[in-house]
């Protein structure tokens, strides 16, 4: 943030859910539950068959924060009892009028059907603890949303996805900084234009995870707002999901990606249940895929996420990087040092851990040269 420049934002700021089309394409039909595993062209763009081989998701918990979550035949085994933080609204988190909660929860762990069709989630093991903080209209208030991140806090959420962008509020920010401080992995919407003219909050936030997209031929997406808070990028165009009352639906916006990489987020947490969550973003941005000018950019970020990588690679810990990032190699090459500096690294990653903060030392110093972000009003 600039010298004297203001947060007095009220706590009325609207946040709008990222935008994401969503036309109904058919109800849950035998032929429409066949069609959607292979209209879901991101699965096997980011070669998702082959990470669910190392890694679905099982025994993480996401936390959808949205318009709440109708319980898909695709999804429903994975549906946790949430509840609702949205102004006016009650219940449980398991009621969507507007599709887009449904679509985000079913892009992250829905399992299909038991005869291979349906739609499919990046982590279909994992759980969804569903949070309504916007209302059917796709508007919340930052206050709705910071009470839907305080309530994932407190019932265990090892990942929040929040696939939108806008304004915040003390509370929002408060509540961003306890989830951060409380280990949870946070992937937000980098934001779509035009709507957006630049990275909205949460993304924003120097410890969210924010997400780009890409289109189908694996190019920046042209509603993908790009600035330098970009960390990675994933599909965001044409991308099938669930919907309520059993259907299917088609969208393009960064909710979708950001929906995505919240899913990779739980299958690394899967398998590395003792990573700390900053080491859980490191391992994203680390192994994505390099897009447009070599390194960090503005419409890439580090890049487009590559879930097999992510789970496999060997990634030093934060603060030990080294140019790249390259498979695990034989200590028949190089003798015991491998493993002598491996025990290094990890010793003195738990140092960094315990002395507190020290995890941000890479993610800071990365943005060090970006300029402050502009903060909505």
């Amino acid at each position: 943030m600039r010298p004297g420049s203001s947060l007095a934002i009220t706590a009325l700021i609207i946040i709008g859910v990222a935008s994401f089309t969503l036309p109904t394409t058919a109800t849950a039909s035998p032929g429409a539950a066949g069609r959607i595993r292979l209209d879901q062209w991101h699965l096997s763009y980011l070669k998702a068959g082959k990470a669910n081989q190392i890694s679905q998701g099982e025994g993480v918990v996401v936390a959808v924060a949205d318009t709440g979550v109708d319980p898909h035949p695709d999804l429903r085994a994975n549906l946790l009892a949430g509840t609702t933080t949205a102004t006016g609204a009650s219940g449980d988190g398991r009621r969507d009028a507007n599709s887009h909660g449904t679509s985000m929860a079913g892009l992250i762990a829905a399992h299909g059907q038991r005869d291979g069709t349906g739609a499919l989630g990046i982590a279909p093991r994992a759980k969804v603890l569903p949070i309504q903080s916007s209302g059917d209209e796709n508007v919340g208030t930052a206050d709705d949303l910071a009470a839907g991140i305080e309530f994932a806090i407190t019932h265990g959420a090892d990942v929040i996805c929040i696939s939108s962008s806008g304004g915040s509020s003390p509370a929002l920010i408060r509540a961003v900084k306890a989830a951060i401080s409380a280990d949870v992995v946070l992937v937000a919407a980098a934001g779509n234009s035009p709507e957006d003219a630049y990275v909205g909050y949460p993304a924003r936030e120097t410890d969210v995870i924010a997400v780009g997209g890409i289109d189908r031929s694996g190019e920046h997406a042209a509603v993908s707002v790009s600035g330098p808070e970009v960390d990675v990028v994933a599909p965001a165009v044409d991308i099938y999901s669930t919907s309520y009352g059993g259907k299917y639906s088609k969208g393009t916006g960064t909710s979708g990606a950001t929906a995505i990489v919240a899913g990779a987020a739980a299958l690394i947490r899967s398998k590395y249940p003792d990573l700390p969550a900053q080491e859980v973003a490191h391992r994203l941005t680390a192994t994505a895929i390099d897009k447009g000018p070599p390194g960090r950019d503005d419409e890439y970020g580090y890049g487009v996420i590559d879930l097999v990588a992510a789970l496999t690679a060997d990634v030093p810990p934060l603060g030990f990087e080294t140019p790249s990032v390259t498979a695990p190699t034989s200590t028949a090459a190089h003798g015991s040092s491998d493993d002598n500096s491996t025990a290094r690294g990890l010793a003195t990653l738990g140092v960094l851990l315990a002395a507190g903060g020290g995890y941000l030392v890479w993610r800071r110093r990365r943005r060090a040269e970006d300029p402050p972000p502009r903060i909505s009003r």
